[in-house]
């Protein structure tokens, strides 16, 4: 099954459908490159993308662990640069909430994070700076 099929719908907006679920999701270039940035920018899904990849990896990693976590947030900030237009660092501040957490289990969960697929993916001269907060 296609993971993807991607529509562009005019004036810099795609509409792409995840066929396994029916789910959909916009996007329109940002302000600064000629868009409305009415929705998410493609870049602004490739940031996202790290930072719910690292959340799931943990998830998964706190599931095969026995690890209780009770929640996450993250905060994704990206800086652009250009001559070639590119995100040039992505910022992800991630806050996992976990009872009784020991070292260990940050441990666990700190690799899972640092080395989920999207990070791993990522060009090496994309700088991720990365935060984990432990509450």
């Amino acid at each position: 099954m296609d993971t993807s099929l991607v529509s562009y719908l005019g004036e810099l907006r795609t509409e792409a459908l995840h066929p396994r679920s029916g789910e959909r999701i916009l996007t329109d270039a940002p302000v600064d490159n000629r868009g409305k940035g009415a929705a998410f920018s493609p870049t602004d899904l490739l940031c996202t993308a790290l930072a719910t990849c690292m959340m799931t990896t943990m998830g998964i990693s706190a599931q095969g662990h026995d690890i209780p976590i009770l929640g996450m947030e993250a905060r994704v900030l990206k800086h652009m640069a250009s001559d070639p237009r590119r995100v040039q660092r992505v910022e992800v501040e991630l806050t996992v909430q976990v009872e009784g957490l020991t070292d260990r289990w940050r441990t666990i969960l700190e690799h899972s994070a640092r080395t989920c697929p999207v990070a791993v993916s990522l060009s090496s001269e994309l700088v991720q700076d990365i935060s984990i907060r432990f509450v």
